[in-house]
Parts: C-alpha cells; structure tokens; sequence
C-alpha cells in the first residue's frame, strides 16, 4: 500500500519497535476502521492515531510542589488579550515548566504543537458539551439553565461525525452564536476556531477511550466507574431527594424522582425516552419473579414494547449501602423449582434444599462483576450460577434450571410510610454513638446542624493550630462544627467495615483539608462531598475526592463569594492503606497478590500531602473554618 510505503519512508524503525511506542495507551489513542486487520503489525490507512498526555495547567498558576504547568490558560489557548502584561505566565522555558515538558517527554514541540495537545486532553481548556441539552426533549433538552448555560449546546453526535439523522436532527449542528460566546470567552484564537469541530471530535474520541478501558478491569474484581459522570450515575435515582430533597438541585447528576423506581420508553428519536404511564403497576408486575411481561406488551425479558426498547431506572442496590438507608433497591434471586414455581435463594421450606448463596451473596458478586460464574451447593449437589445466561447447572446431571433478578415491591404508600418513619426520636439515630464534644441538642435526622465553637476552647484551639501551621497569616474569623447525624452513622458504619478488613486492627483516620466554592458548602454539609458534582482538584492522582495535609495546599481551591473571605472544610477521612495513585484511576488500585485493594490514593507514599478519596462514606465533613 502507498500509506504503508510512504510511513516506512517517514519512519525508518523496526515495525515491533513503532508498534511497541503506539502501544504506549497512556500516550497515543489509536481509533480503528471496523474493517481494520487487528493482527496488523501497525495500523492502516484508515486509522487515525491521536496523542495523549497526562499534563495539565495549574488552575492557580504559582504555587510549590505542583506537577502541572504554569501557564496563562488564554495564551494556551491562543488569544490572551494582557499579552505581555498578563500577570500569569507566558513561558514554557521557566525552569518549573521546562522540568514538566522533560518528565513527560514533551520538551522538543513547539508551541502549536504542545499547546494543540493541551487542548485535546485537559477537560478544563475547553468548555464541555451539555450532557442535558444532548438528552432531553424541547428546545434545550433536559437544560435547566437553557440560555444562560455556560456548556455547548450542541449535538454531540455531529461533533464526532456519526449523526445518523443529519439534517433532520432536533439538536443544533453547528457553533451558534451563544456557543461561539462561550468559546470567544475561553480565549480561542481564530486559527483555533476555525478548527474547533476537529478539536472537539479529538477531544471527545480520546475521552471514549478512557472510558472503553476503565469498564473492564483484566483478571480482577471489576468496578463499574469510568468518566466523570458515567451512564449508570445518569441513571440511578437520588436517595436524597425521595427523602427530603437534594440540595445539589440541577447539578446532580442522577435522576430526581419521587419514587425509587421509573420505567421509560424510547422515542422515535431513538435518543431521548418517554415516561409509561401507571407505573407502578409495571413494577408490580416486574417484581414477580413469574411475570414475563405487562399486559401493555411490554416484554420484561427483553425489555422492549413492540420494537421500541424500555428502561427500568431505580435508586443503588441495597448492598452497595449502609444497611439503615431507605429506599435502596433490595434485589432478590430466585431460581425455578420442580413445581414451575420460584424459590429465593437461601430461602425454604425444606432446610436441606435450601442453597448455600443467598440474595445478598449474589448481589454483591454480580455487581462486582456480572458475567462470572458462582459454585453453591444444595442437599449435597453441586451448582453453577452463570450471570450471563441467567442460569444454573447441577455439575453432575448436568441439567439447568432458569434464574430470574427481581426487586422487592415497594409502592407509593410505601415510600410515604418509610419517610415519615425515619423520624428524629426514632431508635435507630438515637442508637449511634456522636462524638462527646458534640451540641446533643443539636442533633436532627433529616438535616444537618453547625454549631459555632468558642475561641477559648481546646476544640477550637486543635483546629486552628492545624490550619495555622501552613497559613499562620491568615486570620480566622470563625470555626464551625458541622453536626449530621446522617452522614456520621454512614462514617461510624464505614469505619466498621474498614476495621474488619484490617483484621479488627483501627484504620488510620486522619483531619484533612479541603477547599471548594462556597456555594456548595451547604450541600456538601447536607449530602457529603461528591467529586463529580463539586469537582475534583485535578485528576494526577486519581478520579475522587481531594484532600490535603495541609491547609495551604487547600486555601488554592476555596473560592470567596463576597471576595472577602474564604471558607474551608476540615474533614475527618478514613484514608486506611494506601499507595501512589495516577490519573487513570477511577477507585484504588488492587494489593499486589491479593483479591483486596487499598482504600485511597496519594501523592507520596512514604510523606502523603494529597490523599485521593473515591468512596464517600470514608470521609466526614466535621468542620468549616472561615478565615481572610
């Protein structure tokens, strides 16, 4: 071929060594033709090869011990109108920024070069693409904020060039004037847009790539994370907001709804979805493990109405949970007995048919990964359970009975009743055990209380020491302590389970910092931290949570409302074992050797700075300082 004739002209190595550096997926995406030869030693004239890089800018421009670049964002992107006056930096050969380029092997391009790199790879250069305009019906989709939406709304589709309704697509195929506002803004220089549809489609086909290889995890337990905001997020419904409404609001990214289950149908659009009428009565008939489908022909196997397909949207499993949440969706398995009829796993009447697995068991191992097989045994016979087929296997007759996956049953009335029984006097909040400091007057169920603490206290005075050895110019003018007895019992149950897996051995808890927007400090008291909603300080070490050791590092990250002063979280954080993290990672890497993995990330594992958190109930948002 004259493609292959002409690289080979270009690129005078060894097709092992070139197919060895394009191998390299933390530095080159490499984006096939469906009719590509994947045994090819090197790709063919329909590939398209892009470049990646793990370098980013520093989102506060000067600061100490920082592995991204100091770079003015607007000269990066190409327009930076202070010029020679800009107060950030314009150069790349600083000795800060020349250590960066040479670790990662970025020191030779040229500006264009480098500077196209950044903006294909770091997600904080270019405005996103709305995700709510992309799927919801009207004028704006699912958008809230509609003009005054500060992401693209554009179709998502045209951008990576596979609209399969071309002109006849609802969603806007091109850059109109409020999405080139929106770019003019960020600083794009005409050359940039002028390519901006080919900046956006690389940007996107790079992100799909990370997302395609972090949902299966090779030869371990895999976790169903990816992205910032994955599918499965957009799909499970708010627990805060059944209860007592989410204080995220339109920033949350699950779905609000008042009951724990929703069923949809897809539109003609084969895009957006469409609720069913009477609901619960389809989950009713759902529920029964016997039920094949609805008498509105809908087809509970398939999950499909006529040729229209159908989605069942609910709250997380209950497993995935502490047990005293409500309103979690308590899956039960059931397989098919002599009779025709289901029996749930671990359940009997007959003791010595009852199977060693129960519902719990095998909720838990199909979350963790649902196409592996399970061994059981019942009245001395051996089984096999396959996620997959939905069935099991008697080993030695080797005949197959059908499984079946249904929820349990909770109606409207239901959900009423569950509510107004998680009352503040109840037993269970007066069960839990709060700290001896705490204002017990001040306790309540449903919110959160802050109690101010008085200068002179020794709570008062450990607090401000923390955050006074890395800041003792500061001056502060309140410290709070945050009182949810909500999100302490979660923490107290976390540190439960953490302590098990350390062999009974207490897990190393720690007061960390954290600063954030002040516009999220009330949801964040309310709900706890959640990265993908209140953002994450960078991705270097990992896709959670951010923490620092000292209150320096976090005062970068507070953003002042009345531009006078700022507030910062000191967090309780059961950061356990943990090791060097990297900005692939979307949960903690597995032990070496082990079927356990650790429980956080960091910077530096023999002196931690930075701990990387991806699991919420380790952390505890205790206190809030508020300091100029």
């Amino acid at each position: 071929m004259s493609f292959e004739r002409d690289l080979r002209q270009s690129i005078t190595v060894a097709d092992q060594v070139l197919s060895q550096v394009l191998d390299d997926h933390q530095r080159f995406v490499i984006v096939q033709d469906e009719d590509s030869n994947p045994r090819s030693s090197i790709p063919d004239s329909d590939s398209l090869i892009l470049a990646k890089t793990s370098l980013r800018l520093c989102k506060h421009d000067k600061c100490s011990g920082c592995e991204d670049l100091h770079l003015c964002r607007y000269f990066v992107c190409g327009n930076c109108r202070f010029g020679t006056k800009c107060k950030n930096s314009h150069d790349l050969t600083s000795a800060h920024n020349s250590d960066l380029l040479e670790k990662h092997d970025l020191y030779g391009l040229a500006h264009g070069e480098l500077f196209q790199l950044l903006l294909q790879n770091d997600p904080s250069l270019l405005p996103e693409v709305c995700s709510h305009y992309n799927k919801g019906n009207g004028e704006y989709g699912s958008c809230k904020y509609k003009t005054s939406c500060t992401n693209l709304h554009i179709c998502l589709h045209f951008l990576q060039d596979d609209c399969k309704f071309g002109a006849a697509c609802k969603r806007a195929h091109c850059f109109d004037a409020n999405a080139q506002k929106i770019l003019n803004a960020r600083g794009l220089s005409p050359e940039n847009m002028r390519k901006r549809h080919r900046l956006y489609k690389t940007k996107l086909l790079i992100a799909s790539s990370a997302f395609k290889k972090s949902e299966t995890v090779k030869g371990r337990t895999r976790h169903k994370s990816s992205s910032s905001v994955s599918e499965a997020d957009h799909n499970e419904i708010c627990l805060f907001f059944i209860r007592t409404g989410c204080s995220f609001k339109d920033k949350c990214v699950r779905f609000h709804h008042h009951l724990p289950y929703k069923w949809q149908i897809s539109q003609k659009d084969g895009i957006t979805w469409g609720d069913l009428p009477n609901e619960e009565e389809f989950e009713k008939a759902y529920c029964s493990p016997s039920s094949t489908g609805h008498q509105l022909v809908v087809n509970f196997m398939s999950m499909t109405c006529g040729v229209s397909e159908v989605r069942r949207l609910s709250t997380a499993s209950s497993v995935t949970k502490p047990p005293h949440f409500i309103l979690t969706t308590e899956w039960i398995w059931y397989w098919r007995n002599d009779k025709g009829g289901w029996t749930e796993y671990g359940k009997g009447e007959d003791s010595k048919l009852v199977a060693s697995v129960t519902s719990e068991d095998l909720e838990k191992q199909y979350l963790a990964d649902n196409e592996k097989e399970i061994s059981f045994t019942s009245q001395n016979h051996q089984y096999i359970l396959r996620f997959k087929e939905m069935c099991q296997q008697n080993l030695k007759y080797k005949t197959e009975r059908d499984v079946r996956r249904r929820p349990r049953f909770v109606s409207a009335q239901d959900v009423k009743s569950k509510i107004k029984g998680e009352s503040p006097d109840s037993s269970a909040s007066s069960s839990v055990e709060v700290p001896p400091y705490w204002d017990k007057g001040a306790l309540d169920n449903f919110t959160y209380k802050t109690d101010p603490l008085q200068s002179f206290s020794k709570e008062y005075q450990r607090v401000s020491s923390m955050f006074s050895r890395t800041l003792p110019r500061s001056i502060i003018h309140s410290i709070e302590r945050v009182q949810n007895l909500s999100l302490w019992r979660v923490f107290q149950w976390q540190k439960e389970q953490m302590n098990k897996r350390n062999g009974g051995s207490a897990v190393d808890q720690r007061y960390l910092f954290h600063g954030t927007d002040e516009s999220l400090i009330a949801a964040i008291c309310e709900q706890n931290f959640d990265w993908r909603i209140c953002g994450s300080h960078g991705t270097l070490y990992g896709k959670g949570s951010y923490f620092a050791r000292d209150a320096s590092y976090s005062d970068r990250y507070a953003k002042s409302r009345n531009g006078k002063t700022k507030k910062m979280f000191v967090a309780l954080v059961l950061v356990g074992n943990f090791t060097r993290g990297n900005n692939t990672l979307v949960h903690p890497p597995q032990k070496p050797n082990t079927q356990s993995f650790y429980d956080s990330c960091v910077d530096n594992e023999t002196n931690p700075a930075i701990f990387v958190v991806f699991e919420k109930f380790q952390i505890y948002p205790e206190y809030i300082i508020e300091y100029s």
